[in-house]
């Protein structure tokens, strides 16, 4: 999570300067500017690893279907050509085997598209949030 600090911001504007006014004004919006940045980098950190995740699913997914071509060469015909014709034995192994690869894929594929877009959502609401105050205070 961010670290937001909160101080006592408030000033009394009844004796205060213009100078002290616009002062205190950059000073605020200088902090939240670093706060929503700071809230954008988390973020955007949480997104990147669910896409890494994905990422990794897919491959993993891509060697376990190469792993099938060669079990469907090798053990399904060897295995199953006792009781069934070699060739129906091969192609059961490999259906299963591919199977196991498209679920795999599957899964990989949806853990990508949760962490797209690459926006910051949450920052976006906050910073649009801000800007409403700001507007709010500003016509008072």
């Amino acid at each position: 999570m961010t670290d937001v600090r909160q101080t006592d911001t408030r000033l009394d504007t009844g004796s205060a300067s213009t100078g002290e006014l616009v002062r205190h004004a950059a000073e605020q919006i200088s902090r939240l500017v670093r706060d929503e940045l700071a809230l954008a980098r988390t973020e955007l950190a949480t997104k990147g690893k669910q896409a890494g995740v994905g990422a990794g699913l897919l491959g993993g997914g891509g060697v376990v279907a190469l792993y099938g071509v060669g079990a469907l060469i090798a053990a399904a015909i060897l295995g199953l050509a006792a009781v069934l014709p070699a060739w129906l034995a091969a192609l059961i192994v490999g259906v299963v085997l591919l199977g196991a690869a498209g679920v795999m894929a599957l899964i990989g594929r949806s853990r990508v598209r949760e962490a797209l877009p690459p926006m910051p959502e949450e920052t976006v609401r906050s910073v649009r949030a801000d800007i409403d105050e700001v507007k709010e205070r500003a016509h008072r």
